[in-house]
């Protein structure tokens, strides 16, 4: 992205000149507070918004993965979800396959039939995670995809995209929102973004020292 503005009706500036390359593929993480542009950011770069400034090229396919799967899981059964995010055309048998093999990735195996409602948070989570792998996307857009998670999920959901992102045949990359500064020890690299803009790439550390101390000696979020 180089040069990315956007701005919501009424004039109010969500992004200002924003510039991001991501380096490779891995575990990219976004942190800050609330207002600075983060979500926004991952909008338009799954093509739900549309830059009013600048660009955005990417040679990869994007899937957005909200912060609670019940606004995009649709279907009643895990199949008939993961169905939605085929590429048209394909044969019933290779359909079928890629079903099976994106809920294999996740921990889903076998629950082609199982009823959404009966899930956890944290299978739900990943059931979204599957549909965005049968889309056959390589760069995945999270928005704080363990913020409604028990600790556990937490856990899981994040061990899951560090493993596809670490993967030695094809890797995957991924953009990844949060306001859990112990999750950023399993990232590739971090940036801050404040009031539109992002830094530059850095480590856990390195941006855990950058933050400003709340009262009380926390480091801002």
């Amino acid at each position: 992205m180089e040069g990315l503005g956007f701005r919501w009706d009424g004039g109010r500036t969500a992004l200002a000149a924003c510039n991001l390359t991501i380096p490779s593929s891995g575990l990219w993480m976004l942190v800050g507070s609330n207002g600075s542009g983060k979500s926004t950011l991952l909008r338009l770069i799954a093509g739900l918004l549309q830059p009013q400034e600048g660009t955005i090229r990417t040679t990869h396919k994007c899937a957005l993965v909200f912060q609670n799967p019940d606004h995009q899981l649709l279907l009643p059964s895990c199949g008939s979800d993961l169905q939605l995010g085929l590429p048209a055309g394909l044969a019933s048998a290779e359909r079928n396959a890629r079903m099976a093999r994106a809920l294999a990735q996740v921990g889903l195996a076998g629950l082609e039939r199982r009823p959404i409602h009966t899930l956890s948070g944290g299978q739900k989570q990943r059931l979204a995670i599957a549909g965005a792998l049968a889309s056959d996307a390589a760069l995945l857009l999270l928005d704080e995809p363990t913020a409604l998670l028990d600790p556990d999920s937490q856990r899981e959901v994040l061990a899951l995209i560090r493993r596809l992102c670490s993967q030695g045949d094809a890797p995957l990359t991924a953009l990844w929102i949060t306001h859990r500064l112990e999750e950023l020890d399993l990232c590739d690299g971090a940036a801050r973004m404040e009031e539109g803009r992002l830094g530059a790439w850095q480590s856990a550390a390195e941006l855990r020292a950058s933050l400003p101390p709340l009262p009380g000696g926390r480091a801002e979020r």
